[in-house]
């Protein structure tokens, strides 16, 4: 039987997080998979509240945020091979424009912000908020035809903080995506749906730092914290 400690997070200059600048970037998180939808995923609406307090934390602190999302053509033209034919044989999820393929309220920076289906289907990023994204992506991987590569290297960022929807599938291909990219990455163990031991294992011992959603944004305020104090100039306090 496998233990269930982690390997203990040793400090290691080319993995170790830098929350100053690092975006949050939720996977998937759309209505349709959330309980009672017709893709549901379980244990997606139960990370819902921690994913919630991770978008409230980032945003508070001036961080990027990306929401990285599905859409199924009803043709199935745009669907991954394995459900290509439940979509063309009339499964309806993750339809453009549909309720359903919206991004579950408690991330949104501003009640009813809607997708922008031709933007996104066109390769675009659809602006939610001053530093708030989203961008649709074809097949499992963030990476994977998408622009999120440059958006992430305009912002000269070295770390991404991962949470969302279903661990096994598009999350996991998504890490080692950005794994490949030589980006340093964290991993909100209680704010993803699908997450098991022997993957903690595996994420652990490719540099993957594993954090609650708790610990992240306690990192994430003493990192803005000091960034503060940097750019204050450390000027010495009124004498006794």
């Amino acid at each position: 039987m496998m233990s269930t400690d982690l390997p203990v997070a040793v400090s290691d200059p080319y993995t170790d997080p830098d929350f100053a600048t690092a975006p949050l970037v939720t996977i998937d998180t759309q209505r349709d998979v959330l309980d009672g939808g017709p893709l549901e995923i379980q244990g997606t609406s139960g990370a819902l509240q921690a994913m919630r307090l991770l978008a409230q934390a980032f945003r508070a602190a001036g961080r990027p945020i990306v929401h990285i999302v599905r859409l199924y053509e009803p043709d199935g033209s745009n669907v991954d091979p394995c459900r290509r034919h439940a979509v063309q044989s009339g499964m309806r999820v993750l339809t453009p424009g549909t309720p359903g393929s919206q991004l579950a309220a408690e991330l949104l920076p501003e009640p009813g912000l809607a997708l922008d289906r031709e933007l996104l289907l066109a390769g675009g990023a659809r602006r939610l908020a001053p530093r708030e994204v989203a961008i649709y992506k074809p097949r499992w991987g963030a990476f994977y035809s998408t622009p999120l590569e440059d958006h992430l290297r305009e912002k000269h960022v070295t770390t991404l903080v991962f949470c969302g929807c279903n661990f096994p599938n598009c999350p996991r291909t998504s890490i080692y995506e950005a794994s490949e990219r030589d980006f340093r990455v964290v991993l909100a163990r209680d704010a993803i749906s699908g997450l098991y031991e022997l993957a903690e294992h595996e994420l652990a011992n490719i540099g993957v730092r594993l954090m609650s959603a708790a610990e992240l944004t306690g990192a994430l305020a003493a990192a803005t914290r000091e960034t503060a104090s940097a750019g204050s100039g450390d000027l010495p306090g009124p004498g006794i």
